[in-house]
């Protein structure tokens, strides 16, 4: 049974035989939460797709549904359709479609060049069989050529035929619902919910936002550099952030909360508590 407001996980694959046992714990300890569906990442071009469909059968498992990230940059139609039957045969319902990286030695991006095309040959070749997710940014992503380029590629993923869309993290709930605002001016009317990033450490998180776009307002980043080393003052200046973050989506709408696990519970289960989910 999922959550009255839903709540769902993102992991990512264990690389050694003792991370699959450190990160099964970890979800054992976040199924309290009892999440709608865990999302577990692939690697550039696809390179984890194994270590993405392994750890996805062991969420089915322990009882809950799994949904693998599947990129399609630097992919042939054909490695789609055999991924897709993959998928098929392991249960999967659901599949977060993405463009994704194109790995360093690639020399075109393949048969596929947007999430858009992913989106159109999953539903050519499996017709309503797979709930699809897309991603969505609302602070632009990184390498459009303009915010409204970024919308008219994001409402084509939906015209595609995209069910739901995850956003890329962020801290301004303005920018969360001008992009709703405007996705559907658009036509682009799917539930959008908001991906959260708990706030645990300071360098990592503005390592990951600079890398992805993604803006930390001025304030935010001046007061984790301030904290220093104090690991528990970030952690108690991020839960306030955060939490306050996810009241506002809540109260303004939000169909729900994506949570940015990191592979680590504490922080996950610290913002749900205070959350009262």
């Amino acid at each position: 049974m999922s959550q009255p407001f839903p709540i769902s996980l993102e992991f990512f694959p264990a690389k050694t035989p003792d991370g699959v046992t450190k990160y099964a714990a970890v979800r054992q300890e976040l199924y309290a939460l009892k999440p709608a569906f865990c999302s577990v990442t692939a690697g550039a071009g696809g390179s984890t797709h194994r270590g993405t469909l392994d750890m996805v059968r062991d969420i089915f498992t322990e009882g809950f549904e799994g949904a693998p990230h599947f990129t399609c940059v630097g992919a042939s139609k054909a490695s789609v359709v055999e991924a897709l039957g993959q998928f098929r045969e392991a249960g999967i319902r659901r599949i977060v479609a993405l463009r994704g990286d194109l790995p360093s030695g690639y020399g075109s991006h393949g048969e596929l060049r947007y999430a858009s095309d992913l989106v159109e040959l999953i539903r050519a070749e499996t017709g309503d069989h797979f709930h699809v997710e897309v991603a969505a940014y609302p602070e632009t992503h990184p390498q459009a050529k303009s915010p409204q380029a970024d919308l008219q590629a994001y409402a084509a993923k939906v015209k595609a035929g995209a069910n739901s869309s995850i956003t890329q993290l962020f801290f301004n709930a303005d920018a969360y619902f001008r992009f709703v605002d405007d996705a559907r001016a658009l036509g682009a009317d799917v539930p959008v919910v908001p991906g959260i990033m708990p706030i645990t450490n300071a360098s990592g998180l503005i390592r990951f936002a600079d890398n992805t776009g993604a803006e930390i307002p001025r304030w935010i980043r001046l007061r984790l550099q301030a904290f220093g080393d104090d690991v528990e003052s970030i952690k108690a200046f991020g839960l306030d952030v955060v939490s306050d973050l996810c009241e506002r989506l809540k109260a303004g709408g939000a169909p729900g909360l994506h949570l940015y696990t990191m592979n680590a519970s504490a922080a996950s289960l610290a913002l749900a508590k205070r959350l009262g989910l």
